[in-house]
């Protein structure tokens, strides 16, 4: 038990040096010290790589008194976190209450009691120690249910291929695509990540589309094709609203992503830059990989001829800058197209 409380520091700070040799004296055999003369000093090893678990800071200092101290280490992120024990001879209770106002935990008085002083760094210490182990638990159970609901989302995209692709591997590559893409044209690492997640989610409203429509072999006739349009309106309605930007992003994605930057396209006829980011990039993805991929009406198309439609159509079908990102990044599509190939019996 002690070899682990000697793993814990402490920071004294305080101005007088006798106070901090009792102090060292009486905490040193159980813990790590660390003393600052000043309050500049102590907010200096607070930040610093191996910040202290819990500070003993006394108020009554020359320049930045203990109270200032405190309201500094409270305001910073990376401190606001460690526990603050006042060390103070003031006994007034307007100044105890100007302490807990500022972030402390507790008040030692002057002249110091050692069991008393022993006993509060230990509360605290232990205190400190599961508040971390705690918060610890919700970080782990935050990225379990993020990760749950990034699971149920790629799944519920694959269930609706499957209604017109004999293996749901389409929504893995083109999301691969999406994010190869997203970086091309400079968007940041976690937009990119958001895009990827979400974008297996574009067809979901496929699951509304009677199976006459989407597994028919022929030409769909004009009302066929009114029916199969629909699925953009029916995404955007299963996903719905949400507070959760990922979701939120899956239903834009779903709504738009057969959009046209001219503003022929469905179901809003939408044009240019008014189409959201991630919709324009999907389309150039989906596209992409409904050209080269088999499907019930067709056979795939060479990846020359679908690069060279998809080049062709820019400024009328796709977002000409897009375009240029896609074909940066064509190599490593290929090879991700080649990694996830259908296999057709």
């Amino acid at each position: 038990m002690v070899a682990d409380l000697k793993k814990q520091t402490v920071l004294v700070v305080d101005d007088t040096p006798e106070n901090i040799e009792i102090i060292n004296g009486l905490l040193s055999p159980f813990y790590q010290i660390k003393v600052a003369l000043n309050g500049e000093k102590a907010l200096k090893i607070a930040i610093s790589q191996n910040p202290p678990d819990l500070i003993l800071l006394d108020i009554m200092m020359p320049g930045m008194d203990g109270y200032e101290v405190c309201r500094r280490l409270k305001a910073d992120l990376t401190t606001k976190g460690i526990p603050v024990i006042f060390l103070t001879a003031k006994t007034e209770v307007e100044d105890e209450a100007k302490g807990f106002e500022v972030g402390a935990v507790d008040y030692i008085m002057k002249p110091i009691s050692p069991p008393i002083v022993l006993a509060r760094v230990r509360t605290q210490l232990a205190l400190y120690d599961q508040n971390r182990e705690l918060e610890e638990k919700v970080r782990q159970r935050t990225t379990e249910i993020h990760e749950t609901r990034v699971e149920i989302i790629r799944r519920l995209g694959r269930a609706a291929e499957f209604k017109d692709n004999e293996t749901g591997l389409h929504v893995i590559r083109m999301s691969y695509y999406s994010r190869l893409i997203a970086l091309s044209h400079g968007l940041n690492i976690s937009a990119a990540e958001m895009i990827y997640q979400a974008s297996p989610m574009h067809d979901i409203g496929k699951i509304g589309i009677p199976d006459r429509i989407l597994q028919k072999t022929a030409k769909l006739d004009d009302d066929e094709w009114v029916v199969m349009k629909e699925h953009c309106a029916i995404g955007d309605m299963i996903i719905g609203r949400h507070d959760s930007e990922l979701l939120e992003m899956a239903r834009v994605i779903a709504l738009t992503h057969h959009e046209m930057w001219d503003g022929s396209g469905y179901p809003n006829g939408t044009a240019g830059q008014d189409i959201p980011i991630e919709g324009r990039i999907i389309a150039i993805a989906d596209v992409f990989d409904a050209l080269t991929s088999k499907r019930p009406y067709k056979e795939a198309w060479p990846v020359e001829e679908a690069v060279d439609l998809i080049e062709n159509t820019k400024g009328q079908h796709f977002d000409p800058a897009l375009v240029e990102a896609f074909a940066n990044v064509l190599p490593e599509i290929i090879e991700i197209k080649e990694n996830y190939v259908e296999q057709h019996i």
